[in-house]
């Protein structure tokens, strides 16, 4: 691995050039000519769709862009990162600074040393001060890095989770930014890790194509709904065979004792039900509202505290249990993740497909897991999400952790008809794409109708 800073766009070109014709064996090149940013939101906050103790009226919404190239066949890459509404055109504009560079290189010479490309949008020696690899900027990159991996796979022809777990294991391995990591993962033992993992590959692949991997519902829970709604939701997502569900808590501990109560009583002694408190508690507020929600015996806490407190979650995770202690969907990238595995302070680690910076740094997360021996559980609460997480949970059974047992994938029952390649869901279980790509292009005529503020769904609104 180079051991460069702060990668400039001729430094990655040179080093790319070098390494494209291992590549281009497999993949046609070809060069990225224009991209465009839009800024995308959903109104779901006028049916409290999404919301919890802290975000109390979520307008679903992305930062989207499409990369388009000179190959003429009209294939092209779509990327998102997720946002709630208010703020999105800031996002928005962190994409704009990015897209300078990246138009003009060669999808070839970024897939043969994607590994750089990252690098390339995560340390610019000017934005990186607005970071370093966390918050507005990062997420930016996820956007991007979604739309490459999306451009790739559709010319490749596979699914994304299929085009990545057909890699060698040093091509996979070599995805990864070990800087910061080293201490803890080194390329050579990634690569030995994904070299254990070839064996039953084929096997894994035919089980999940088969039978599918295991999501969990979350559209019962929100914290707005009714408790007659919640109750109707719990009902139907049992019939539709999801043994585990996820209620909101963190509004008031009345209501949250009703609410498991309820939650109880609807699904029977058999489906789990874990809580979500969406980083609401200090410490020892969790550990106390947890003692009193105990007897419910919920499966697992949520986010139960500041995504960036590592030893808070860690004197949770000792207090309440057996209770289990999960978060993920809000950590910023790999360090605070090697940190929290480090800590033992997470039962359960929760990726999110667009809050690192996208899918390279989320190998690497995966990777970590592996290691450390802890099940990858992944959010997907919000717009798109559950169409591209299951891509990187997919991966990880396949190739890297070979473990389902345990894990399952959140299921967010909104907004999937806007989705070219909608997720399916069919018995508790996420079908495997077939359809070459990521799963994140959103259809036209929806980018046009709620694109903000300008489309027909928020001609009239006041300002939100």
């Amino acid at each position: 691995m180079a051991s460069w800073s702060n990668l400039s766009k001729a430094t990655f070109l040179r080093l790319a050039t070098d390494r494209a014709p291992i590549m281009k064996r497999v993949l046609v090149g070809r060069r990225i000519t224009a991209a465009e940013a839009f800024d995308i939101r959903f109104p779901t906050s006028e049916h409290l769709d999404g919301s919890d103790a802290v975000h109390t009226d979520p307008d679903y919404s992305a930062a989207y862009v499409i990369l388009q190239t000179d190959a003429g066949d009209g294939v092209e890459g779509h990327g998102f990162c997720f946002t709630l509404g208010r703020g999105n055109e800031i996002e928005v504009a962190a994409l704009e600074a990015l897209i300078p560079l990246v138009v003009g290189l060669d999808l070839a010479e970024i897939v043969a040393d994607s590994r750089s490309f990252s690098r390339l949008l995560t340390q610019d020696s000017q934005m990186r001060w607005l970071g370093p690899e966390k918050g507005v900027v990062h997420m930016a990159a996820a956007a991007v890095t979604t739309a490459v991996w999306d451009l790739a796979s559709k010319v490749a022809g596979k699914p994304l989770w299929k085009y990545l777990a057909d890699l060698a294991p040093e091509q996979l391995a070599a995805m990864v930014d070990y800087q910061y990591l080293s201490d803890v993962l080194t390329e050579d033992e990634a690569v030995e890790m994904l070299r254990r993992a070839e064996s039953g590959k084929g096997a894994r692949e035919r089980l999940l194509l088969e039978h599918g991997y295991p999501a969990y519902a979350t559209s019962p829970g929100w914290l707005g709904y009714s408790d007659s709604k919640l109750v109707r939701l719990c009902r139907e997502a049992v019939d539709d065979g999801f043994t585990l569900i996820k209620l909101k808590v963190g509004g008031s501990i009345e209501d949250d004792q009703r609410r498991l109560r309820l939650a109880r009583e609807a699904v029977g002694p058999d489906v789990l039900i874990a809580v979500d408190a969406n980083q609401k508690w200090d410490v020892g507020e969790a550990i106390e509202w947890m003692g009193q929600l105990a007897s419910h015996s919920p499966y697992w806490i949520e986010e139960p505290t500041s995504p960036d407190d590592i030893l808070g979650h860690a004197a949770i995770r000792r207090a309440v249990a057996p209770i289990k202690v999960a978060t993920g969907e809000a950590v910023q990238n790999r360090v605070v993740f090697k940190q929290l595995l480090q800590a033992g302070a997470i039962d359960i680690m929760q990726i999110d497909a667009t809050r690192v910076a996208g899918v390279n740094e989320n190998i690497a997360n995966l990777l970590l897991a592996a290691k450390f021996g802890v099940p990858v559980v992944p959010h997907a609460g919000g717009v798109g999400l559950c169409e591209l997480v299951q891509h990187m949970a997919m991966l990880d059974f396949v190739a890297i952790s070979t473990e389902m047992e345990g894990r399952s994938i959140e299921f967010v029952d909104h907004l999937h008809e806007h989705f070219v390649d909608p997720v399916v869901v069919t018995d508790g279980c996420y079908v495997a794409p077939s359809r070459p790509g990521f799963g994140s292009q959103i259809r036209r005529a929806s980018l046009d109708e709620f694109r903000y503020p300008t489309g027909p769904a928020w001609r009239g609104t006041t300002a939100r």
